[in-house]
């Protein structure tokens, strides 16, 4: 081995080490970026002939576990799903007070129908009583103002949950083309045989990112392609087919060269203004609100769009909030017919009259959507005085006894809502006040469950996170002590090159 031998070893020694510490530069740069995996500089011995001839640079690697990372992948969809629905169902409990005997609340559903029933008794010991009769009105017409606004607040959670579809399916457009537009490159890179980490952790951070709207798992292919599918296996294309790829595909771009990012392709669908009758269900003819389909085909998906924030929303939209309206709707409408059996109609619409009795029609033709146009009567409230005319109570006391003392006839409990798929989950053969607090609890319940799931599902979350980042994560302290390795190295190997010029320079100087 000669001096020319050294000179180079000792060279590409330098270049080594240059490589190393740029890498180390960028793993540090980047300690704090969600989502980044730490790469490894790979050097190579090499060999001329069997004799060293110094190192290589290879391909830049990542420290990730695949398998940990689908995990956090899946918990980021489980916590941002439930996130979404705490964040909604916390406006209803908000409305609703309590049902515990020992809280103290004055305005849930509960309390209101035993402020009627109060009133009533007062009324029955002083049936001549202005002011009796009037209390009767007056707590009637705040049960139907309660029931009002509980409508509204379903309608309004539910026409946001909708609203953010619109916004969420845009962002997992961008994600998924950002993926399809660097899975591009990464191929064509690997095929060259350059080194593809740095493009392979930006599409970590996208695929990171689609997490958080919803469940996805994805495959590696040998070529460096990310395939990307739901939960159920439903695979979402990242970018056009070959087929696709031409004049007429609505992509962006017609050319896989120059493929750019898209919040328009590959899923669309429209926003609309929600109403107690609007309907998700393709099959039905009441049903108006827009699928989530791929661009350019009426496959519907929106069913396969589960977890995350945009199943969250999906699942608020058309599960979750038309129940609790099926159960007010109930609830409502029971409240009228009762009284109306009792001898009055106490409560009706704003044309003054008791909806059908149909469940799977709108108000007035059924009871679908009457919680939100409930009220008192007009012609009582301007004038109570039929509440207990000439002085009778039999009125009266039909009412305590009949409309609020027996669980007939029966509240709808199943074949609700515009499909009639919706049950409340209750018998509908109780007493209002009963009733009422079937209602509040069921509701209270979903709330609770979510809630509960979310703290449960954040924490595992955290303990994914940790785990991950052990494996991938930025290491400074480690990163810092390669720094001090590369520097001795490096002075080391610029050492060997100043001693080979020495020598060279002693051998001219001896010729």
């Amino acid at each position: 081995m000669d001096l020319n031998n050294a000179l180079s070893i000792a060279t590409s020694g330098l270049e080594g080490t240059q490589y190393a510490l740029g890498v180390v530069s960028q793993n540090v740069s980047n300690a704090s970026t969600t989502g980044y995996v730490s790469e490894n500089a790979n050097l190579n011995a090499k060999d001329t002939a069997g004799t060293g001839s110094g190192v290589s640079i290879g391909l830049t690697t990542r420290n990730v576990n695949a398998a940990l990372q689908a995990s956090l992948y899946t918990q980021n969809a489980e916590v941002s799903g439930l996130t979404v629905e705490d964040n909604s169902l916390s406006a209803i409990t908000a409305l609703q007070g309590t049902t515990s005997s020992d809280s103290g609340s004055t305005g849930s559903l509960t309390d209101e129908v035993g402020n009627i029933s109060d009133a009533i008794t007062s009324l029955i010991s002083s049936p001549t009583d202005s002011t009796a009769r009037s209390t009767v009105v007056s707590d009637a017409s705040t049960l139907a103002s309660t029931i009002n606004t509980l409508s509204s607040a379903y309608q309004t959670q539910r026409q946001s949950a909708e609203d953010s579809i619109v916004t969420e399916v845009s962002s997992v457009n961008t994600d998924l083309t950002t993926i399809g537009v660097l899975s591009k490159k990464i191929m064509t890179l690997q095929a060259q045989g350059v080194s593809t980490a740095d493009l392979e952790n930006q599409r970590s951070a996208a695929m990171s990112d689609l997490s958080s709207y919803i469940s996805v798992s994805y495959t590696e292919t040998s070529k460096g392609d990310m395939l990307v599918k739901t939960a159920n296996g439903t695979q979402l294309p990242t970018y056009p087919t070959d087929s696709e790829n031409n004049a007429t595909s609505t992509y962006p771009s017609d050319s896989s060269s120059t493929l750019e990012a898209s919040s328009t392709w590959p899923l669309t669908t429209e926003d609309i203004t929600l109403a107690a009758t609007s309907s998700e269900t393709s099959s039905s003819s009441s049903s108006d609100i827009p699928a989530i389909t791929l661009v350019g085909s009426t496959t519907d998906l929106t069913s396969d769009l589960t977890g995350g924030s945009l199943g969250a929303n999906i699942q608020l939209r058309d599960t979750t909030y038309p129940t609790m309206q099926a159960q007010l709707d109930s609830f409502a409408y029971t409240l009228a017919d009762r009284f109306s059996s009792a001898g009055i109609d106490l409560f009706t619409d704003s044309s003054g009259v008791i909806p059908s009795s149909s469940t799977t029609e709108g108000t007035p033709d059924g009871i679908v959507g009457f919680a939100s146009t409930i009220q008192v009567s007009s012609s009582l409230s301007s004038d109570p005085s039929s509440l207990s005319e000439d002085g009778s109570t039999t009125l009266a006391e039909s009412l305590l006894t009949t409309a609020l003392g027996s669980g007939t006839p029966a509240a709808p409990s199943s074949g609700l809502g515009v499909n009639g798929t919706i049950s409340t989950g209750y018998s509908g053969s109780q007493t209002l006040a009963n009733l009422a607090t079937a209602l509040t609890s069921s509701q209270a319940s979903v709330a609770s469950t979510a809630s509960s799931n979310l703290t449960t599902a954040t924490s595992v979350q955290t303990t994914l996170t940790t785990s991950v980042s052990n494996v991938s994560g930025v290491d400074v302290d480690n990163e810092m002590s390669k720094v001090i390795a590369l520097q001795n190295a490096y002075t080391a190997n610029a050492k060997i090159i100043t001693a080979v010029q020495s020598m060279f320079t002693a051998l001219l100087d001896a010729v």
